[in-house]
């Protein structure tokens, strides 16, 4: 009787923790369709050529978003040409060369407290620093900077993982062979945690695309069409803050719902971009 009691309840316990975690999983699914859905079909309707390809006008007061796309594409570029050797670089030290474990720790720990930092402190921060220490004023470079202090982590740790995936085997051979530590690192560890390299970049391209605080303080507003030279010496607005000016300074909710349908099919292209990167580097190892 104890043990038909016992088995009575542990079933009971089982199909409310199985109806607990389907309840729980309709409702996660059901949020992202509704949001995803929601900017769409409210979005997509007011995008158009027009829209996308030109500059605004203050005269006539035609308002166009080229400058904006133009000025993310940039502050994209300047972020991880800067954040790449810096965050790959320190991991291939951390891994391969540090000796001294608690340092490493240390460091570790520092990383993930950055990544836990909210943005609006990493764009005061670079405001202070960047703009007005370093005299590069409210520019795309500023921002860029800001971001790469904000990516540095995400990509450092993402490599670190990667490299500790690669199995030691593989360079103790590479070193049985006569290699040098360069040369292993560079020829044979290297080559096979590329993968954790390039999901890294991926996640801070996501990120950059969706940050917004950070880039008021630092990278301004403007919506001026320059060349990248130009550009990134100079305030210019991503889609990111067009958006929040466009709503909330200006009332254009239209155009911010369509900014947003284009910032939400960006981020929907990047993630397809990480999926099939990550298949296509696991494919190349198993070959």
């Amino acid at each position: 009787m104890v043990i038909g009691k016992v088995s009575k309840k542990r079933k009971v316990n089982i199909g409310a923790m199985k109806a607990l975690m389907y309840a729980s999983v309709f409702v996660t699914c059901a949020l992202v369709v509704f949001l995803v859905g929601y900017i769409l079909v409210k979005g997509f309707p007011n995008i158009s050529w027009k829209l996308i390809s030109t500059k605004p006008s203050y005269l006539s007061g035609d308002i166009g978003i080229l400058p904006d796309i133009l000025n993310t594409l940039y502050i994209i570029l300047a972020t991880l040409l800067v954040v790449l050797p810096l965050s790959v670089g320190a991991a291939v030290y951390l891994t391969e060369y540090a000796k001294n474990q608690k340092i490493v720790s240390a460091i570790e720990y520092a990383a993930e407290t950055l990544s836990g930092i909210p943005s609006i402190i990493y764009g005061l921060v670079g405001m202070l620093f960047f703009c007005q220490f370093l005299n590069m004023k409210t520019s795309l470079l500023a921002g860029a900077m800001t971001l790469v202090i904000m990516n540095l982590p995400i990509v450092m740790r993402t490599t670190q993982e990667s490299l500790k995936t690669v199995p030691q085997s593989y360079r103790e051979g590479a070193f049985g062979l006569g290699a040098g530590k360069w040369r292993v690192i560079r020829t044979v560890v290297l080559p096979e945690c590329v993968d954790g390299v390039v999901t890294g970049c991926i996640l801070s391209v996501g990120r950059i695309l969706g940050e917004s605080a950070a880039l008021l303080f630092t990278a301004g507003f403007a919506h001026t069409l320059n060349g990248v030279l130009k550009a990134l010496t100079s305030s210019g607005a991503t889609l990111t803050v067009s958006l929040y000016v466009y709503a909330k300074e200006q009332g254009e909710f239209e155009v911010a719902f369509a900014i947003a349908a284009i910032l939400m099919i960006l981020t929907l292209i990047v993630n397809l971009f990480a999926d099939f990167a990550a298949w296509y580097f696991k494919r190349r190892k198993n070959i």
